[in-house]
Order: C-alpha cells, then sequence, then structure tokens
C-alpha cells in the first residue's frame, strides 16, 4: 500500500511542478496539498507545517484535518511536534470534525463562507477517504473499468449541496466574462472540461433533475465545436451509463489539457481562493493539466485554431521528442544505356544529356540529410531484381515527369464506379497506377487491369514443371492466358472491407475488415496468403510501408499495429489515442507512422522505439485523410469538419489551414515534387492548392516553436488553385502517377 500511495503523491508533486516552477510566491501547492490528504496523510501533514506561514484559509484547513487524523491514532508526540511548529494554540477546534457525519459534510461544503463547514467536509474527506483507499488503490492500478471511475469520483462523493453546482459555474462564468479581453479568451478555455465534470458528479452522485438543470442551463455556453460530444453526454443520465461508456472514462482518467498564460492562470487561482471555491479548484487540479507558458496571453482565433480535440490540447513537451523526418539515401542502380539509345531517334546527344540527369540524381541521394535516419535504423528488405527493374523504370519515367506549378495544373482522370450497389468502401491505385482495387460492403475485393494487359494467375505447379526456366520470357510464359480478365474478385472476409493498400512491388494487397482481421492477397495467384489477427474490433484502414515488408492497421479498438507480412503476430502496438484510430499512413522513410483518430487527433509515432513523439490538434472531427509532403517534412490532414490542416512535422505546430470544402474530406494527395497538394471530399469535389506556396510562406521560429503562439493567415482564397466538380460521386481515394496525372476515384451516387 504504500509503494502505491507513494507513487500517487510522486505524480501529483511531479503534475505541479511541471504546471507551476518554483519561483511563483503564492504557490500552486496549496490546493495540492489538500488533495495529497487522501492518499497520504504523511505527506500532507509535512506539506501543511512548510506551508502554514502563508496564513491562507486552504492551509489553516489542512492543518487542523491532519491534527485531527493524528489525534484520532494517538500520535499525541506529532501532535504537539506540529503545533509548535504552525504556531497553533492549544485549544485548536479540531474537535469538531470528529462528529462530523457524511450529511454534515455535505451541508458544510455547500457554504463556503463558513470556515469551520469547510473543515468538518475536509476531515470527513480524511477519515473516509483513509478507510477506503487501501481496498481502492490496487485496484486502480490494475486499470479495471467499474473501481477506476470510483476511485476517480470517490473524491466528489461528499461534496455537498448539487444546487450550488450552477451557483459555483455561473459566479466563475461571471469573472471570466469581467476580465480584461486579453484573458478572457484564454480562461474560457475552462468551461467546456469543468461543465462536463461537474455534470457528470452530479450524475454519479445520482442527483439526476439537477443534473438535467444543469446541462439545459450551460450547454449552450460551450464552442460549437463540442456539440457532438454533448450529444452523446446528454445521453448518461443515470451514474450506471457511465461505467459503460469507455470514452467518457477516458475523459475522467486522462487529464484535459489547456495552454494558458502565466498572468492568465494566477488571475483565476487568485479568484478561486479568495472566493474559497473549493469545488471549482479541486476539478481543476484534479481533472485538468494546465501548461503554463510565459508571456502574453494568446488570441481567441490562436486558441481556437488548436481546440477542438477530445481531450484539450497536446502538452508542449509531447512534441519536443527529435523526429527524423529526412529521406533515406536511395540505392545507386546503374541505368543499362541500351534502352535510352532506343529512344534516342537517332540522335548522339540526347542520351548523353540523359546521363548526367541520372548522375545528378545519383549525387543527390549520395549526400546524407541531417534529418534523416540512418539507413540501418530499422531493417528493411534487400531490394530484389524485380524491384530494381522497376526503380529503372520509375526513374525513366521521371525524365518525362510534367512540372506542376499554379500556371500549369495537372489533368484530373476520374474513374467513377459505377452501378456499386455493394457499396464501394475503399480504393487504392498500384504506384504505377496499372491496377485499382476497391473494397466493398459486401465483404469482397476487387482488383480491375487499367492498361490493356489483362490479369492472369500463375499455372498451376503441374504446369510450371513443363516450363523452359531460362527463356529470356520466362515471365510470360509462367502466367496462365486462360485466367486473363479484366478484373478479379477476392472472397474471404465476412464484414465489409474498410482499407485496401497494394504493395510497392505490386505481387500483394492488403485489405482490412469489419471482421477484425487484415488479409493479405497474392495478386499473382489472387488467392488470401495469410489472415492477421489481433483487433478485436473493426479495421478501419491498413497501409503497406513505402519500403514494402511493413504495414500498419487501426482499428475500433483504439490502436494501431505495426506488422510484419512474414509475422503473425504485430511488432508494435501504438496505444494513445482515446477513441477509434480512423486511417493510418507511413511517412515516406518508413521510420514513422501516422494516425489519424475520432478523438480528432493525430499522432505520430516512431516504429522503433514504439512511443509516439507527436500529437496534432485543431480538427473539430474526426480525421480521415492523411498524407505526407514527398520530402518528409510536412504533414496534411483532412477530417469531417472539411478543413485541411498542414503539420510541420519537425517543430510540431500547425502551420497552415486550408478551407473551402464543404464536406468530409476522405482523400488528400501532394504531387510527386510536393508542389500541388489534391483534396477529395463527399462534397463531390477535388480541389487543387498551392502547397509551395503554403509552405514557403512560412517563417516559424523558436520561439512560436516553444510557446505553440501560431498565426495562421486567412490565405485558403489565395492558396486555391482550382476545384473540379463531380456530376454526383464522392471523392474517396486521390493518387498521382509517376508522370503527376492526378487520378481520382469514387461511386457514382445516383
Amino acid at each position: 500500500m504504500a509503494a502505491v500511495q507513494g507513487g500517487l503523491v510522486d505524480a501529483v508533486e511531479e503534475k505541479e511542478i511541471k504546471s507551476e516552477p518554483p519561483n511563483d510566491g503564492s504557490g500552486n501547492s496549496n490546493a495540492n496539498d489538500g488533495r495529497l490528504l487522501s492518499p497520504s496523510p504523511s505527506s500532507s501533514a509535512s506539506a501543511g507545517s512548510n506551508k502554514s506561514a502563508a496564513g491562507a484559509p486552504e492551509d489553516q484547513q489542512t492543518l487542523l484535518a491532519v491534527l485531527q487524523f493524528l489525534r484520532k491514532n494517538k500520535l499525541t508526540e506529532s501532535v504537539e511536534i506540529l503545533r509548535r511548529e504552525a504556531g497553533l494554540p492549544e485549544d485548536s477546534p479540531d474537535s469538531k470534525g470528529s462528529e462530523s457525519s457524511g450529511a454534515g459534510s455535505g451541508a458544510a461544503a455547500g457554504s463556503a463562507d463558513s470556515e469551520g463547514g469547510d473543515v468538518s467536509s475536509l476531515l470527513s474527506r480524511v477519515t473516509g477517504s483513509l478507510s477506503s483507499a487501501a481496498p481502492q488503490a490496487p485496484v486502480k492500478a490494475s486499470g479495471e473499468d467499474q473501481p477506476d471511475v470510483n476511485v476517480v469520483l470517490s473524491a466528489y462523493s461528499q461534496q455537498g449541496d448539487p444546487a450550488l453546482y450552477g451557483v459555483y459555474y455561473s459566479g466563475l462564468k461571471r469573472f471570466i466574462e469581467s476580465v480584461l479581453d486579453c484573458h478572457r479568451a484564454e480562461l474560457s478555455q475552462v468551461f467546456y472540461p469543468l461543465f462536463v465534470h461537474m455534470y457528470l458528479e452530479l450524475v454519479y452522485n445520482n442527483h439526476e433533475n439537477e443534473a438535467k438543470v444543469f446541462f439545459e442551463k450551460f450547454s449552450g455556453d460551450q464552442e460549437c465545436y463540442y456539440e457532438d460530444d454533448l450529444r452523446v453526454l446528454s445521453g448518461l443520465t443515470k451514474k450506471e451509463h457511465m461505467r459503460a461508456n469507455e470514452t467518457l472514462l477516458d475523459f475522467r482518467t486522462s487529464k484535459f489539457v489547456l495552454r494558458i498564460s502565466r498572468d492568465s492562470y494566477q488571475l483565476l487561482k487568485r479568484h478561486l481562493q479568495e472566493r474559497q471555491n473549493n469545488q471549482i479548484w479541486n476539478i481543476i487540479q484534479e481533472h485538468l493539466y494546465i501548461d503554463i507558458f510565459d508571456g502574453m496571453p494568446r488570441s481567441k482565433s490562436q486558441i481556437d485554431a488548436m481546440s477542438g480535440s477530445l481531450a484539450g490540447e497536446a502538452k508542449r513537451e509531447a512534441n519536443k521528442a527529435k523526429v527524423y523526418y529526412g529521406l533515406l539515401k536511395e540505392p545507386e542502380i546503374e541505368l543499362p544505356l541500351d534502352d535510352e539509345d532506343e529512344e534516342a531517334e537517332n540522335e548522339e546527344g540526347k542520351p548523353k544529356k540523359k546521363k548526367p540527369k541520372k548522375d545528378s540524381m545519383g549525387s543527390k541521394s549520395k549526400k546524407q540529410d541531417p534529418n534523416a535516419p540512418s539507413q540501418t535504423r530499422i531493417p528493411l528488405p534487400e531490394l530484389k531484381d524485380s524491384d530494381k527493374l522497376d526503380k529503372i523504370m520509375y526513374m525513366k519515367e521521371a525524365t518525362k515527369k510534367i512540372r506542376l506549378g499554379p500556371d500549369n495544373l495537372p489533368s484530373i482522370c476520374f474513374y467513377s464506379f459505377l452501378n456499386a450497389y455493394q457499396g464501394l468502401t475503399a480504393v487504392d491505385f498500384t504506384d504505377d497506377s496499372s491496377l485499382i482495387a476497391g473494397g466493398f460492403a459486401d465483404s469482397t475485393v476487387r482488383v480491375w487491369s487499367l492498361t490493356p494487359k489483362k490479369l492472369r494467375k500463375v499455372k498451376s505447379a503441374a504446369d510450371l514443371n513443363l516450363i523452359d526456366k531460362e527463356s529470356d520470357d520466362v515471365l510470360e510464359r509462367i502466367m496462365d492466358e486462360k485466367t486473363a480478365s479484366e478484373s478479379k474478385i477476392l472472397y474471404g472476409h465476412s464484414g465489409p472491407v474498410y482499407g485496401i493498400s497494394f504493395s510497392p512491388d505490386r505481387n500483394y494487397l492488403l485489405s482490412s475488415s469489419e471482421d477484425g482481421t487484415i488479409r493479405l492477397w497474392s495478386l499473382l495467384t489472387f488467392t488470401c496468403l495469410v489472415g492477421y489477427k489481433g483487433h478485436n474490433y473493426p479495421v478501419w484502414d491498413t497501409h503497406f510501408s513505402p519500403h514494402g515488408y511493413y504495414f500498419v492497421s487501426g482499428g475500433h479498438d483504439r490502436v494501431a499495429r505495426l506488422w510484419a507480412t512474414d509475422h503473425y503476430q504485430p511488432l508494435r502496438i501504438f496505444s494513445g489515442h482515446l477513441a477509434d484510430v480512423t486511417c493510418t499512413r507511413f511517412h515516406p522513410n518508413s521510420n514513422y507512422v501516422a494516425t489519424g483518430s475520432s478523438d480528432r487527433t493525430i499522432r505520430l509515432w516512431d516504429v522503433l522505439t514504439g512511443n509516439c513523439v507527436r500529437i496534432f490538434t485543431g480538427h473539430k472531427g474526426p480525421i480521415h485523410a492523411l498524407a505526407f509532403s514527398p520530402n518528409g517534412k510536412f504533414l496534411a490532414s483532412g477530417a469531417t469538419d472539411g478543413r485541411v490542416l498542414l503539420w510541420d512535422i519537425g517543430h510540431g505546430i500547425m502551420i497552415g489551414e486550408l478551407k473551402g470544402h464543404t464536406d468530409t474530406i476522405y482523400s488528400l494527395k501532394f504531387s510527386r515534387d510536393g508542389e500541388i497538394l489534391a483534396s477529395g471530399s463527399m462534397d463531390n469535389t477535388v480541389r487543387l492548392w498551392d502547397a509551395t506556396k503554403a509552405f514557403d510562406d512560412l517563417e516559424t521560429d523558436d520561439f512560436t516553436a516553444a510557446t505553440g503562439h501560431i498565426h495562421l493567415q486567412d490565405n485558403s482564397q489565395e492558396l486555391l488553385l482550382g476545384s473540379y466538380m463531380t456530376k454526383s460521386t464522392p471523392v474517396i481515394h486521390l493518387h498521382f502517377s509517376r508522370r503527376n496525372l492526378l487520378l481520382a476515384a469514387g461511386a457514382y451516387n445516383p
């Protein structure tokens, strides 16, 4: 038990240090000392005695409570020592508390002006919670849901008159509305988490009518982007409902993060301490993490840009880790000159012109990017001969790539799925744009060829034995012409297919489904090779690494998993999101994975360590699209709020906001050279944005990175290069071909 108590105390003290540096005179520690009473009387005794000189009412109450506890346990010497050090008179009124009952303490806590009442309330918390702490603390450590709620709420179970909750909240509201404009925006951030916790407290203590009145009176004051959360909250009217709601349990146990300037925080603390408003102060200490920064308070627009996630903003320290966002060095592959000679049109100069281009590409790749991870940081598969041939083809196509820009927009080829009554739920193209695959709600996966070349299976083992393996066209001979067709259907899943991804070498296809499995299909035999089982619920998305071999999946169980094709168990489990992981993407260097979630945050995970190295907040709805820029420096995200947000991975901050879509964004893609960002939405449009201008206008200084003071320009119209509407087809996937032709896909919705 001592170990558990010590752990709790350390956690609280650590939090205190983070949210309030030691040079603060009055100290954040007064209220924290009160909180320490329940888990550890010894620590609060010493804390109370050291702080008694300040003479604050909270210190007096804490001392009286500790004295009562020591007297009850017949520790008379400790009582005398503490009394002498604190300078308390002999006839201290600490005997009052021993007679306090649950009802008495409740009534006393209701009247904030009565010091004796507050003492009795504190004493009842000490005696009551200490007697119950022993069985509860170990239960909390085990992570069981039901006792966890009990532990989190136990401090509030005797907290007084439920009718006063509205009075407390109204009083704070009046105070915040009366402060200077520069502080009002920052302090207004506390309204939503306070409202939720006070409402849940009323529900937990079976004050259903008071909870209903409180909700109806104050729910309209909350920001519009919390509308969906409030709708869920309004359905929680009984204590039993709370235990069954996982998201709610996470909200209770994970601290809501607010980023507030030191001046604004001091104003709030002074107000609550002067009014002795312990009800609200306890919630702030227990359930909020206040990330204090020095400097000017943030404006309303700056706060709104970062707000909206389920657990508030990210702590600044969460985005301080070093991220190796540079690209890996490309393997050196010599181009055969024969092919170039054939294309030279009998001009000797052309191959010579092309060759220096390859050399220059090679010299670029030889320079190691200082921000790139080492080649061996994670084990990557070796290149096979077929991979080398594909690289050569890619480099040849790159010479014919169209240079895009504001004056040279890409052509767009749209693939409409007609009569898709099976319900198209996912689409992917191969990197060379030769194949397209669709996942459907009828649990099938269908693959089409986009070239005149039809899809064929490999011959049976008996027929393969008859083939001359030394012949030049052996790769053609192994294919069975009888099976040639324009499309293939893959059966195996037992629920809708929500995510699909081609491997870089085009030999495999991944699909994830409501049935909780990810399947690996061979595109040579069109059969399922492996079923990966690890998720317990629907798997919303899966994505192959750009280097092959590894893939990532995310689902309803709120975790993302990293897999390797030859392992049936996941290599890493990325846990931290508070709601479904709705989309996943690999970084171009394969060392990091980005995940978007219904908790309205994006997280970047280190594949090597499994740690979360970035948390991005700012979206007001579940995130459904992610895309890394080709150079690996930036990330774009799209969500149900119709906004595209741009992020600087190195500094860990938001750098841009693209507004224009009127519905959920389901697809984002950068052009091959990173000049253009394309976005596809359920509003039936494809929009093209000037990515170069968005990133070049960026001025990130150390102060911005340190404080999170972002200044977003409202320049969406300047950055919008074009908007293209379909007849009635939501855009669910985008892909730039190797020559920078934009391919889009969706199911026609008559």
